[in-house]
């Protein structure tokens, strides 16, 4: 555990405290993992109607070209991620991956097209270390900011679009990976219609000082509840969303990580611009040949969670491995145990019987299809 005096705090923390968070270490932050209404409440009333999320310990990175020309910092940030950037219109944003010479990957992220800049959003954990590696890969052509003066939080569920509507009507055009820029509370903010709950939602990046002011006027309306990381990552899992550190990590690619959807044809074999990123040999001949293990949904059978970690075998004895649990727990909406992991290819076929160690026992699960509930984004 990381010592609590050397925690970093979020422009939200004292608002947290005054909500009555737990507050729990994570990536360098004293952060909250539930509120008094606990993690089952705060993840159902997110399916149900909207939660608010502080995000502020994740990294906002603007990448201007030297040149004046968008296209020019487009080119050069696809020297270092597998993703068409270059075909990225303005207000509109895209997942992406920093992958390394092995073809694993470094961090996954948000990439925006701001008009005359690139807008990045990091995982905390890796920001520093992702504020480097563009630094050094893109020096002589852009300049690389990280924004210390912004706040980033999290709008989730249906009831998301009514609840900031209220604040600036234009919202309710903005479809999935939308961004814009909009005044919420006479404050200017960057609104990006995303999330990593599966559900219809906005993440907007807030200056700092009126982080709290503008939090609060969210949180102000009945719908709305504060949620914390418990929920987040129980969420997210049912999503089917990976957690970097966890699901993804310099040992995985994309194509193991079942993530080829965010390589677009452009960047594949025979594409306009194939390759030319870090671990392209790699990653293009699974993409040809396929991946000797991937990235599946696993649900348990009966009530007992599978927790990440846990080995997983083709029979009841454990003789034989075939992957590892990276993460799992209960599913609120599903009502039930879920998890994702790794598994051999041959065992990878949805509806396949498999075993996971827990202490010595060895409990039945069958590979799911993924997500476990349906996604709502608004497209």
């Amino acid at each position: 555990m990381e010592e609590i005096s050397h925690l970093k705090h979020t422009p939200l923390h004292a608002l947290h405290l005054s909500l009555g968070a737990r507050m729990v270490p994570f990536a360098g932050y004293d952060m909250p993992v539930q509120y008094p209404d606990g993690v089952l409440k705060e993840h159902l009333h997110t399916r149900a109607a909207a939660g608010v999320f502080d995000v502020s310990h994740m990294g906002q990175v603007v990448v201007r070209p030297k040149s004046g020309r968008i296209e020019d910092a487009a080119l050069a940030l696809e020297k270092l991620v597998p993703v068409d950037v270059l075909g990225l219109a303005e207000g509109r944003q895209r997942y992406g991956l920093f992958t390394n010479n092995e073809g694993g990957i470094l961090d996954d992220l948000m990439i925006t097209n701001r008009g005359d800049h690139l807008f990045l959003v990091v995982n905390a954990a890796c920001k520093d270390a992702d504020f480097e590696h563009l630094k050094n890969g893109l020096g002589d052509t852009c300049d690389v900011t990280m924004l210390d003066d912004r706040a980033l939080v999290a709008l989730q569920g249906p009831r998301a679009e009514a609840v900031l509507c209220e604040l600036w009507a234009d919202v309710a055009a903005m479809r999935f990976m939308d961004v814009a820029e909009a005044d919420l509370h006479d404050v200017a903010c960057i609104i990006s219609r995303s999330g990593y709950t599966g559900e219809d939602g906005f993440e907007i990046s807030i200056p700092v000082d009126s982080a709290v002011d503008v939090t609060q006027r969210l949180l102000e309306h009945p719908d709305v509840m504060p949620i914390g990381l418990g929920a987040r990552d129980s969420l997210r899992l049912e999503a089917g969303l990976c957690l970097y550190g966890n699901d993804i990590d310099t040992g995985t690619t994309p194509v193991e990580a079942a993530l080829e959807w965010a390589i677009q044809k452009s960047r594949r074999a025979g594409g306009d611009r194939a390759g030319g990123f870090p671990g392209a040999e790699r990653i293009l001949a699974e993409f040809a040949n396929g991946a000797k293990r991937r990235r599946v949904g696993l649900k348990p059978e009966g009530r007992a969670p599978v927790r990440g970690g846990a080995k997983v075998f083709a029979d009841a004895e454990g003789n034989m491995a075939v992957g590892t649990v990276t993460s799992g727990g209960f599913g609120p909406s599903v009502d039930g145990p879920i998890a994702m992991g790794y598994v051999d290819a041959a065992h990878a076929g949805n509806g396949t019987k498999l075993f996971a160690e827990v202490r010595g026992k060895y409990l039945p699960l069958a590979v799911a299809a993924l997500p476990f509930v349906k996604q709502t984004y608004k497209r």
